[in-house]
């Protein structure tokens, strides 16, 4: 189905930080992450989830996509978050170190305990070896509809320290487990989002590593500071001749004499249906970028 919700850039916003979550309801991210995990310190973690409860029922963020990220299953932490969640109805929860069905299952259990609503979705951050080695499996686990999974955060730093492999420019060494990990999200309908480039100061490398993910099939990227959203939005935008292009493949199949034809000939070249799919596609993502209204 197609995309009808950007998720171009999705902001890292800590819940710690009173003045960050107000800041949030205007900057130019398709969504905002409200973390209560790794920029919240421990002491500091009851403050964040009452102040991220109080922001998210306040609403205000307009057509922004709101989801919180809570602590890991492994944490003292996690239950309450889940039950403040619950009761703030976010778009969604971000669930870090998820490696096992078993732990999409705990979380869909405490979202059932609290009767938390059908419209929060569950997001689960690839972080672990296992997890990258079991994506199928975990992404699989969206076919049961309790389990409200949504898709997938590829967590590049977490993994690199788990596998002690060397984060350089270009990510060569990680190819091979970003496109294992798209291709089980896509073979089970789901989205996936790349993580946050650290480097904040270099935008040229960060520009580089979002055309990377792009090109990659990453539907997004999550953002760790707001002077990359503009990057990212435009990077992941389709360009306009590329929406022309779309609107004028549909509007060729959609001629009566086309009805029927499998591939049509369009400006001296072959076009096959398979095309007009893959424009249904880039036109709904304009269209819905274009409603985002920034």
């Amino acid at each position: 189905m197609p995309m009808t919700r950007p998720r171009r850039s999705l902001l890292f916003m800590p819940g710690s930080n009173a003045r960050a979550l107000e800041k949030a309801r205007v900057l130019p991210a398709d969504g905002i992450i409200l973390d209560l995990e790794d920029s919240v310190a421990p002491d500091a973690k009851a403050v964040a989830r009452e102040q991220i409860a109080k922001a998210v029922t306040a609403k205000g963020f307009g057509k922004r996509e709101v989801l919180i990220r809570i602590n890991a299953l492994d944490t003292p932490w996690w239950v309450d978050d889940i039950g403040m969640a619950g009761k703030a109805q976010p778009d969604g929860i971000l669930v870090p170190k998820i490696s096992t069905v078993d732990d999409l299952n705990a979380v869909a259990d405490r979202l059932s305990d609290i009767n938390a609503p059908a419209s929060i979705q569950v997001w689960a951050m690839i972080e672990t070896a296992r997890a990258v080695l079991d994506a199928d499996k975990l992404a699989a686990a969206s076919k049961d509809s309790e389990i409200r999974l949504a898709g997938f955060v590829f967590g590049p730093n977490d993994i690199a320290r788990e596998t002690r492999i060397r984060m350089k420019p270009g990510r060569a060494a990680m190819i091979p487990m970003i496109t294992h990990c798209i291709l089980a999200t896509r073979a089970h309908g789901l989205e996936i989002l790349d993580g946050p480039y650290s480097d904040i100061g270099n935008i040229d490398g960060f520009a580089e590593e979002c055309a990377q993910g792009r090109d990659l099939g990453f539907d997004g990227k999550t953002l760790i500071h707001p002077s990359h959203i503009d990057a990212c939005n435009a990077i992941f935008t389709p360009p306009e001749a590329e929406v022309a292009e779309a609107r004028k493949i549909i509007a060729a199949f959609e001629k009566p004499e086309n009805a029927s034809r499998g591939a049509i000939q369009l400006d001296g070249r072959m076009v096959e249906r398979l095309h007009a799919e893959m424009a249904k596609r880039t036109i709904a993502i304009a269209d819905a970028i274009a409603a985002m209204g920034h």
